[in-house]
Parts: C-alpha cells; sequence; structure tokens
C-alpha cells in the first residue's frame, strides 16, 4: 500500500530539487513533447481531407434541334467511343508484346 503522503513529498522533492540542470532538463522534455503532439495535429488535419469539389460542364443544345440532328450526334459520339476503346485495346497489346504475355 502506498501512503499519498509519501508520494506527494517525493514528489514535491523531486520537482522542487535544488539542481538547476533537473528543472532545465524537465522543461526542454515538457516543451519538446508539446511541440512534437501540437506539429501532429497540424499534420494530420491534412490527411484523409475531403477532395475539392469538382466542376462539371454541361452541354446545352439548342431547342430547335431536329431528330436528325440528335441522331448524327449520337452516331459521332458513337464512333468517338469506339476508336477510344480501340486505340485503348491496341496500346494494351503492344504492352502485352513487350512483356511477352500471352
Amino acid at each position: 500500500m502506498v501512503n499519498p503522503r509519501a508520494a506527494m513529498s517525493d514528489f514535491a522533492a523531486a520537482v522542487g530539487g535544488d539542481s538547476k540542470r533537473d528543472r532545465i532538463i524537465g522543461l526542454t522534455i515538457a516543451v519538446l513533447i508539446t511541440t512534437i503532439i501540437v506539429i501532429i495535429f497540424f499534420v494530420d488535419a491534412k490527411i484523409n481531407t475531403a477532395p475539392p469539389p469538382r466542376v462539371v460542364y454541361v452541354e446545352t443544345y439548342s431547342p430547335t434541334r431536329t431528330d436528325a440532328d440528335i441522331i448524327a450526334s449520337q452516331k459521332k459520339d458513337s464512333a468517338e467511343r469506339k476508336a477510344f476503346r480501340e486505340e485503348k485495346m491496341r496500346k494494351f497489346q503492344e504492352l502485352e508484346r513487350k512483356l511477352g504475355i500471352e
């Protein structure tokens, strides 16, 4: 069993020691630990934060467009998507040849 008075007197003796060197070391350690904790809070505030808002541009169409215009636009977009997929496939096949994957 620990006597609270003895513990407090030991604590007072350790804190109120006559050695100025001990006080400086204790103060330095306390300031260093506090500084490290504050730095960690600042660094952690920048980690896992939400991404910035993304601007999405929407294409507007003329209210007077005809069905033929719409179909032509869809065909053009479809051809662009197909060309993109074919180019991507060609690049992967080229990479496959370079790496020797079969």
